[in-house]
């Protein structure tokens, strides 16, 4: 059986409680919860497995370390993710560009699993040629399938501004797409 969001939220703050209280393993709980999920959202903004690594063991040492600051009437999720997304911004801004889009040669192959490998691959490239702001809009709401209203909490932008951003993302990464194919 799938527990609801507010049975999570309830068990979330039962940690942080017992955390800030001294008690450590406490924490072994958020960590289980969400190592994978931080894991995969920083992946997919930085598109390489170490920096996802580091990103995730960073943000949960610094949300550790400021969990005094956790204001409990809103969902830890969202403030960890938000604190995901920032580290993995400043990752991206730290990092000199690697490979442009247009030298990947991209051979086609006839093999299915390669062809989907390659759809993949291609997507993934395209997606980290996008700016930051569009590329964190369309991870959060496309591979993690975070509502509207969660990106706007975690990015702290506007709903609207949320909306306009993916619809521009979108866009740009349909762009990208056709001209890799073409």
């Amino acid at each position: 059986m799938e527990e609801t969001p507010q049975a999570i939220d309830d068990q979330d703050r039962a940690a942080i409680r017992g955390y800030l209280e001294g008690r450590r393993e406490a924490a072994n709980g958020l960590i289980d919860r969400y190592q994978r999920p931080l894991y995969n959202l920083a992946l997919r903004m930085l598109h390489d497995a170490q920096d996802a690594e580091d990103v995730t063991q960073t943000v949960f040492l610094n949300a550790l370390l400021k969990l005094r600051s956790y204001d409990p009437r809103y969902r830890f999720f969202s403030w960890v993710y938000r604190m995901t997304v920032n580290e993995s911004l400043n990752v991206l801004k730290r990092r000199k560009p690697t490979v442009a889009l247009e030298d990947d040669p991209g051979l086609p192959s006839s093999d299915a699993a390669d062809r989907g490998a390659e759809a993949e691959d291609r997507v993934g490239r395209a997606l980290m040629a996008l700016n930051v702001d569009d590329r964190s809009v369309v991870v959060l709401r496309h591979f993690l399938s975070f509502s509207y209203e969660e990106i706007a909490g975690v990015l702290e932008i506007p709903v609207k501004t949320v909306k306009s951003r993916l619809y521009t993302a979108r866009d740009r990464l349909r762009v990208l797409l056709r001209e890799r194919e073409g």
